[in-house]
């Protein structure tokens, strides 16, 4: 899933089963693939080619397997790396509104599988620009708080696009313009900050509060979702309040 992902500090806290840490991996090799082939092999003149394999770093993807990820997506060993994104709509339990990107070499398969699924969980598809109106394409930085202080990361940032700083559970997350992403990235690391991922995401406009109910609805959804191989990132319009987060992690325990 993408940087910009509300319910990963939440819902996510549990060790990683191999199946799921499996399918992070390849996602983020797919990534990196599609950066390798845009922008080129070179870091750097590729920045978005850099933010992937640092996503893919911080998530413990072993390095061979990046190194054959950037040759294969730029060309280097003769194979054809041939994905579209393609972005469906729809809406979940209680009319969240969701944005479902998947990055595929078969749009009829990830078509299915995003209605299947959909239908299954609780979901349900929306037409062409009843759900996207509400999102903007931002630039999401997503920092550890224990790396450093929201001042910090101001004083680093704000010269160079930064929107705003919010907390999210055990992060910082710095929103920029899409084109900022880069400048507020650049800026971050001269400061001697250290950021888990930076990425291009739809954030919401209008973000609604929803009680824990829900949230347990809505996170079985995403997780349905997000387990398939043609998905990439989810986005949604949720927000969750420090009560309705408490109840949450009293589920895991």
């Amino acid at each position: 899933m993408s940087g910009h992902s509300k319910w990963a500090t939440t819902k996510h806290k549990k060790a990683i089963i191999d199946q799921r840490r499996a399918k992070s991996f390849a996602k983020l090799i797919k990534n990196i693939e599609v950066a390798a082939k845009i922008g080129g092999a070179d870091l750097a003149g590729n920045p978005t080619l850099q933010d992937a394999i640092q996503k893919a770093k911080k998530t413990s993807v072993p390095n061979d397997n990046i190194d054959r990820a950037v040759k294969r997506g730029a060309g280097l060993t003769g194979e054809t790396i041939d994905y579209t994104t393609i972005m469906y709509e729809g809406y979940g339990p209680n009319g969240v509104a969701l944005l479902v990107e998947c990055l595929t070499d078969n749009k009829n398969r990830a078509a299915a599988d995003v209605r299947t699924l959909m239908t299954r969980n609780g979901g349900t598809m929306a037409d062409p620009g009843s759900v996207a109106y509400n999102f903007a394409r931002k630039g999401v930085i997503v920092v550890p708080q224990e790396e450093t202080t929201e001042d910090d990361i101001l004083a680093a940032v704000l010269e160079a696009g930064a929107e705003e700083v919010q907390e999210e559970g055990d992060t910082f997350e710095i929103i920029t313009e899409a084109t900022d992403l880069v400048p507020a990235r650049s800026a971050l690391q001269a400061a001697g900050i250290d950021y888990n991922s930076a990425d291009v995401a739809f954030v919401p406009s209008l973000k609604v509060e929803i009680d824990a109910d829900t949230a347990r609805k809505v996170f079985k959804l995403i997780d349905a979702l997000d387990d398939s191989d043609d998905v990439q990132n989810i986005y949604s319009n949720f927000d969750l309040s420090a009560d309705v987060r408490a109840q949450l992690e009293d589920d895991e325990d």
